[in-house]
Protein backbone atom coordinates (compact mmCIF):
# COMPACT_ATOMS: atom_id res chain seq x y z
CA UNK A 1 0.00 0.00 0.00
CA UNK A 2 1.69 3.55 -0.55
CA UNK A 3 0.74 5.57 2.37
CA UNK A 4 1.37 9.06 2.92
CA UNK A 5 1.51 10.81 6.56
CA UNK A 6 1.48 14.73 6.58
CA UNK A 7 3.03 15.29 9.51
CA UNK A 8 6.68 14.01 10.96
CA UNK A 9 5.98 14.84 14.77
CA UNK A 10 6.45 11.65 17.31
CA UNK A 11 2.82 10.11 16.13
CA UNK A 12 3.52 10.21 12.67
CA UNK A 13 7.09 9.35 13.08
CA UNK A 14 5.61 5.97 14.88
CA UNK A 15 3.24 5.02 12.22
CA UNK A 16 5.49 5.91 9.33
CA UNK A 17 8.56 3.72 10.81
CA UNK A 18 6.11 0.79 11.78
CA UNK A 19 4.00 1.09 8.69
CA UNK A 20 7.20 1.13 6.32
CA UNK A 21 8.15 -2.41 7.17
CA UNK A 22 6.06 -3.03 4.35
CA UNK A 23 4.17 -0.57 2.45
CA UNK A 24 5.59 1.99 0.47
CA UNK A 25 5.37 4.69 3.08
CA UNK A 26 6.39 8.33 2.91
CA UNK A 27 6.57 11.21 5.64
CA UNK A 28 5.88 14.77 4.34
CA UNK A 29 7.15 17.49 6.74
CA UNK A 30 8.18 21.45 6.37
CA UNK A 31 11.19 20.86 8.39
CA UNK A 32 14.19 20.31 5.83
CA UNK A 33 16.36 19.48 8.72
CA UNK A 34 14.43 16.89 9.95
CA UNK A 35 13.61 15.56 6.25
CA UNK A 36 17.88 15.38 5.89
CA UNK A 37 17.72 13.53 9.10
CA UNK A 38 15.10 10.40 8.62
CA UNK A 39 16.33 10.34 5.07
CA UNK A 40 19.97 9.69 5.83
CA UNK A 41 19.81 8.32 9.55
CA UNK A 42 16.09 6.51 9.08
CA UNK A 43 13.84 6.97 12.32
CA UNK A 44 14.80 5.20 15.32
CA UNK A 45 12.19 4.94 18.15
CA UNK A 46 12.71 3.86 21.66
CA UNK A 47 11.12 0.64 22.82
CA UNK A 48 11.13 -0.94 26.47
CA UNK A 49 13.35 -3.78 24.39
CA UNK A 50 15.87 -1.35 22.74
CA UNK A 51 15.62 0.76 19.73
CA UNK A 52 14.05 0.03 16.73
CA UNK A 53 15.33 1.66 12.92
CA UNK A 54 12.93 2.51 9.93
CA UNK A 55 13.20 3.80 6.62
CA UNK A 56 10.43 5.15 5.03
CA UNK A 57 11.38 8.50 2.50
CA UNK A 58 10.63 11.83 4.03
CA UNK A 59 9.61 14.72 1.97
CA UNK A 60 9.17 18.29 2.01
CA UNK A 61 7.63 18.61 -1.60
CA UNK A 62 4.99 15.49 -2.36
CA UNK A 63 4.02 16.86 -5.95
CA UNK A 64 6.88 14.10 -7.19
CA UNK A 65 5.38 10.73 -5.95
CA UNK A 66 1.84 10.87 -7.66
CA UNK A 67 -1.51 9.63 -5.58
CA UNK A 68 -2.13 7.59 -2.78
CA UNK A 69 -4.07 5.01 -1.59
CA UNK A 70 -3.96 6.00 1.84
CA UNK A 71 -3.08 10.05 3.51
CA UNK A 72 -2.89 9.49 7.37
CA UNK A 73 -3.28 13.30 8.97
CA UNK A 74 -1.04 14.06 12.00
CA UNK A 75 -0.17 17.62 11.84
CA UNK A 76 -1.95 19.76 14.49
CA UNK A 77 -6.10 20.38 13.78
CA UNK A 78 -4.80 23.77 13.53
CA UNK A 79 -2.50 23.59 10.20
CA UNK A 80 -4.91 20.84 8.30
CA UNK A 81 -6.65 22.67 5.88
CA UNK A 82 -3.35 24.36 4.79
CA UNK A 83 -1.67 20.96 4.66
CA UNK A 84 -4.09 19.23 2.67
CA UNK A 85 -4.14 22.07 0.25
CA UNK A 86 -0.24 22.41 0.01
CA UNK A 87 -0.84 18.26 -0.90
CA UNK A 88 -3.29 18.08 -2.78
CA UNK A 89 -1.40 16.02 -6.08
CA UNK A 90 -1.20 13.41 -3.06
CA UNK A 91 -5.24 13.21 -3.37
CA UNK A 92 -6.89 10.61 -6.21
CA UNK A 93 -10.45 9.36 -6.77
CA UNK A 94 -9.21 6.41 -5.28
CA UNK A 95 -7.68 8.24 -1.84
CA UNK A 96 -8.43 7.32 1.48
CA UNK A 97 -8.04 9.95 4.11
CA UNK A 98 -7.51 9.54 7.55
CA UNK A 99 -6.90 11.58 10.60
CA UNK A 100 -5.79 10.13 13.89
CA UNK A 101 -5.34 13.54 14.92
CA UNK A 102 -6.78 14.50 18.67
CA UNK A 103 -9.76 16.02 19.66
CA UNK A 104 -12.81 16.08 17.00
CA UNK A 105 -14.53 17.78 14.26
CA UNK A 106 -11.67 17.46 11.46
CA UNK A 107 -14.13 16.07 9.27
CA UNK A 108 -15.54 18.91 8.24
CA UNK A 109 -12.24 19.86 6.83
CA UNK A 110 -11.75 16.91 5.46
CA UNK A 111 -14.77 16.74 3.32
CA UNK A 112 -13.32 20.04 1.31
CA UNK A 113 -10.96 18.10 -0.11
CA UNK A 114 -12.86 14.45 -0.26
CA UNK A 115 -16.22 12.55 -0.28
CA UNK A 116 -17.98 11.40 2.84
CA UNK A 117 -17.13 8.22 1.31
CA UNK A 118 -13.34 8.11 1.36
CA UNK A 119 -12.90 10.00 4.84
CA UNK A 120 -11.71 7.36 7.56
CA UNK A 121 -12.00 9.07 11.41
CA UNK A 122 -9.55 7.36 13.67
CA UNK A 123 -8.16 7.23 17.28
CA UNK A 124 -5.22 5.67 19.02
CA UNK A 125 -4.08 4.45 22.39
CA UNK A 126 -0.21 4.77 21.24
CA UNK A 127 1.53 7.56 22.92
CA UNK A 128 4.71 8.65 21.68
CA UNK A 129 7.66 11.82 22.11
CA UNK A 130 10.10 12.97 20.43
CA UNK A 131 13.44 13.04 21.87
CA UNK A 132 15.28 14.68 18.96
CA UNK A 133 14.60 15.09 15.51
CA UNK A 134 14.62 11.57 13.90
CA UNK A 135 14.92 9.73 17.73
CA UNK A 136 11.29 9.21 19.23
CA UNK A 137 10.32 7.83 22.57
CA UNK A 138 6.87 4.99 22.27
CA UNK A 139 5.45 5.39 25.47
CA UNK A 140 2.30 3.49 25.41
CA UNK A 141 0.90 1.34 23.19
CA UNK A 142 -2.64 0.58 23.11
CA UNK A 143 -5.67 0.37 20.08
CA UNK A 144 -6.12 2.03 16.82
CA UNK A 145 -9.52 2.13 16.04
CA UNK A 146 -10.94 3.59 12.37
CA UNK A 147 -14.34 4.25 11.12
CA UNK A 148 -16.15 5.86 8.11
CA UNK A 149 -18.89 8.83 7.79
CA UNK A 150 -20.94 6.40 6.28
CA UNK A 151 -22.54 3.43 7.50
CA UNK A 152 -20.67 0.85 4.96
CA UNK A 153 -17.09 -0.10 6.51
CA UNK A 154 -16.55 -3.12 4.46
CA UNK A 155 -13.73 -1.41 2.47
CA UNK A 156 -11.10 -0.66 5.98
CA UNK A 157 -10.55 -4.44 6.21
CA UNK A 158 -7.54 -3.78 3.85
CA UNK A 159 -6.65 -0.74 6.12
CA UNK A 160 -6.86 -2.46 9.34
CA UNK A 161 -5.16 -5.60 7.69
CA UNK A 162 -1.86 -3.69 6.56
CA UNK A 163 -1.91 -1.88 10.03
CA UNK A 164 -1.82 -5.32 12.10
CA UNK A 165 0.55 -6.68 9.69
CA UNK A 166 2.90 -4.14 10.82
CA UNK A 167 2.35 -4.52 14.51
CA UNK A 168 -1.11 -1.48 15.23
CA UNK A 169 -3.46 -3.76 16.61
CA UNK A 170 -6.68 -2.30 15.10
CA UNK A 171 -10.72 -2.44 15.41
CA UNK A 172 -13.20 -1.46 13.02
CA UNK A 173 -16.18 0.59 14.82
CA UNK A 174 -19.18 1.26 13.37
CA UNK A 175 -20.05 3.96 15.52
CA UNK A 176 -17.65 6.61 15.13
CA UNK A 177 -19.16 9.02 17.38
CA UNK A 178 -18.43 6.77 20.08
CA UNK A 179 -15.02 6.18 19.18
CA UNK A 180 -14.75 9.81 18.99
CA UNK A 181 -16.09 9.57 22.81
CA UNK A 182 -13.99 7.00 23.62
CA UNK A 183 -10.33 8.75 22.73
CA UNK A 184 -11.54 12.61 24.35
CA UNK A 185 -11.58 10.98 28.17
CA UNK A 186 -8.23 10.30 27.93
CA UNK A 187 -7.04 13.30 26.16
CA UNK A 188 -9.75 15.67 27.94
CA UNK A 189 -8.55 14.95 31.34
CA UNK A 190 -5.40 13.33 32.03
CA UNK A 191 -3.74 14.72 28.60
CA UNK A 192 -4.35 17.78 29.17
CA UNK A 193 -3.51 17.82 33.25
CA UNK A 194 -0.31 16.96 31.68
CA UNK A 195 0.06 20.23 30.22
CA UNK A 196 -1.36 22.05 32.78
CA UNK A 197 0.88 20.46 35.36
CA UNK A 198 3.69 19.64 33.39
CA UNK A 199 4.13 16.08 34.49
CA UNK A 200 4.21 12.62 32.75
CA UNK A 201 0.95 10.48 32.48
CA UNK A 202 2.08 8.10 35.53
CA UNK A 203 2.14 11.36 37.83
CA UNK A 204 -1.59 11.69 37.90
CA UNK A 205 -2.04 8.25 39.12
CA UNK A 206 1.01 8.01 41.46
CA UNK A 207 -0.61 11.65 42.82
CA UNK A 208 -3.51 11.20 44.85
CA UNK A 209 -4.62 15.19 43.67
CA UNK A 210 -3.56 14.54 40.24
CA UNK A 211 -6.27 11.72 40.45
CA UNK A 212 -8.93 13.33 41.94
CA UNK A 213 -8.80 16.10 38.99
CA UNK A 214 -8.79 12.96 36.40
CA UNK A 215 -11.69 11.48 38.04
CA UNK A 216 -13.78 15.00 38.02
CA UNK A 217 -12.85 15.84 34.36
CA UNK A 218 -13.76 12.18 33.32
CA UNK A 219 -17.24 11.97 35.21
CA UNK A 220 -17.89 15.71 34.15
CA UNK A 221 -16.93 14.35 30.26
CA UNK A 222 -19.11 10.74 30.31
CA UNK A 223 -22.67 12.83 32.04
CA UNK A 224 -22.24 15.47 29.00
CA UNK A 225 -21.33 12.18 26.38
CA UNK A 226 -24.14 10.40 27.24
CA UNK A 227 -26.01 13.60 27.02
CA UNK A 228 -25.99 12.98 23.64
CA UNK A 229 -26.79 9.39 24.01
CA UNK A 230 -23.48 7.48 24.09
CA UNK A 231 -24.51 5.43 26.86
CA UNK A 232 -21.14 4.89 28.77
CA UNK A 233 -20.33 3.66 32.13
CA UNK A 234 -18.39 6.12 34.33
CA UNK A 235 -16.32 3.49 36.06
CA UNK A 236 -15.76 1.64 33.18
CA UNK A 237 -14.40 4.69 31.72
CA UNK A 238 -12.49 5.54 34.29
CA UNK A 239 -10.14 2.23 34.53
CA UNK A 240 -9.76 2.55 30.68
CA UNK A 241 -7.84 6.28 31.44
CA UNK A 242 -5.98 4.58 34.47
CA UNK A 243 -4.45 1.95 32.54
CA UNK A 244 -3.55 4.45 29.97
CA UNK A 245 -2.05 5.99 32.77
CA UNK A 246 0.03 2.77 34.06
CA UNK A 247 0.78 1.77 30.70
CA UNK A 248 2.24 4.94 29.37
CA UNK A 249 3.39 5.66 32.84
CA UNK A 250 6.42 7.49 31.43
CA UNK A 251 5.10 9.01 28.49
CA UNK A 252 4.47 12.83 27.82
CA UNK A 253 1.95 14.28 25.80
CA UNK A 254 1.83 17.10 22.37
CA UNK A 255 0.16 19.35 25.03
CA UNK A 256 2.80 19.02 27.88
CA UNK A 257 4.92 19.46 24.91
CA UNK A 258 3.13 22.40 23.35
CA UNK A 259 2.78 24.07 26.40
CA UNK A 260 6.67 23.69 27.45
CA UNK A 261 7.87 24.60 24.51
CA UNK A 262 5.70 27.74 24.40
CA UNK A 263 3.19 26.88 21.52
CA UNK A 264 -0.67 27.07 20.49
CA UNK A 265 -2.24 23.99 21.71
CA UNK A 266 -4.97 21.74 20.23
CA UNK A 267 -7.37 22.63 23.47
CA UNK A 268 -10.44 23.85 21.75
CA UNK A 269 -10.51 20.80 19.93
CA UNK A 270 -9.99 18.79 22.53
CA UNK A 271 -11.66 20.18 26.24
CA UNK A 272 -13.15 22.70 23.68
CA UNK A 273 -15.30 19.61 22.29
CA UNK A 274 -16.66 18.37 25.60
CA UNK A 275 -17.49 22.47 26.36
CA UNK A 276 -19.75 22.76 22.98
CA UNK A 277 -21.30 19.46 23.31
CA UNK A 278 -22.60 20.64 26.58
CA UNK A 279 -23.71 23.77 25.52
CA UNK A 280 -25.57 22.01 22.75
CA UNK A 281 -27.20 19.44 25.50
CA UNK A 282 -27.60 20.92 28.14
CA UNK A 283 -25.48 18.94 30.48
CA UNK A 284 -22.96 21.30 32.95
CA UNK A 285 -19.15 20.90 32.15
CA UNK A 286 -17.53 24.06 34.77
CA UNK A 287 -14.54 21.86 35.16
CA UNK A 288 -13.80 21.30 31.38
CA UNK A 289 -14.67 24.98 30.87
CA UNK A 290 -12.24 26.04 33.43
CA UNK A 291 -9.61 23.95 31.96
CA UNK A 292 -9.82 25.90 28.67
CA UNK A 293 -9.44 29.33 29.42
CA UNK A 294 -6.60 27.70 32.53
CA UNK A 295 -4.50 26.36 28.81
CA UNK A 296 -5.48 29.53 27.03
CA UNK A 297 -4.21 31.69 29.78
CA UNK A 298 -1.07 29.73 29.62
CA UNK A 299 -1.04 30.58 25.95
CA UNK A 300 -1.22 33.57 26.47
CA UNK A 301 1.09 34.34 29.41
CA UNK A 302 3.97 32.23 27.46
Amino acid sequence: MKIVIIGSGAMGSLYGGYLSQSNEVYLIDNDPEKVDIINKNGIKIKEKDGDKLFYPQALIDSSTIGTADLIILFVKALFSRSALESNKSLIGKDTYVLTLQNGSGHEEILKEFVSEDRIIIGTTQHNASIIEKGYINHGGSGKTNIGMLTKETNQLMPIKETFEACGFATDISSNIQKIIWDKLFTNVSASVLTGVLQVKLGYLIDNEHGLFLVKQLVREAVQVANGDGMGFDEYEVLEKVKEVLINAHEGYTSIYADIRDKRKTEVDTISGFVVRASKRNGVPAPTHEFIVELVHALEEKN
